[in-house]
Formats: C-alpha cells, sequence, structure tokens
C-alpha cells in the first residue's frame, strides 16, 4: 500500500504535516518539490478569434445508411 504525507525539509530534517497511520518500519522515497514550478494560471478568452466554425455548424448532418 502507498502512503502520500505532505512535509517539509529544513535544515537536514523532514518535518511530516500528519502522522502516518501505520507503526511498523516501512521504506521510504522522498521526493522534493521545487516551489518555483507552480502550475501557470489559465487566461480565460485567450483563444478567442483563434477558430472559425463553419456557417452549417448547427445544421443536422446528412445519414448516410448502408
Amino acid at each position: 500500500m502507498l502512503s502520500t504525507i505532505k512535509g517539509i525539509y529544513a535544515n537536514g530534517t523532514i518535518t511530516l504535516n500528519e502522522i502516518p497511520s501505520f507503526t511498523e518500519s516501512k521504506e521510504v522515497i522522498v521526493t522534493f518539490l521545487d516551489n518555483e514550478e507552480k502550475p501557470k494560471q489559465r487566461v480565460f478568452g485567450s483563444m478567442k478569434g483563434q477558430f472559425k466554425l463553419p456557417d452549417d455548424f448547427n445544421e443536422p448532418l446528412e445519414y448516410k445508411n448502408k
């Protein structure tokens, strides 16, 4: 079973934000996240005018029975 717990690394020590639910020894993998790599804020409407719909877009499609 995998568990994920956030924490902070400072001065050679990792402080977990919560206590794990298990008490026995477990192998761990530590991944350091870069604080500067935050997802970019979406700009709504940035693609306006980039696409053109045909005039008959809302017209029914032709059905061909084979």
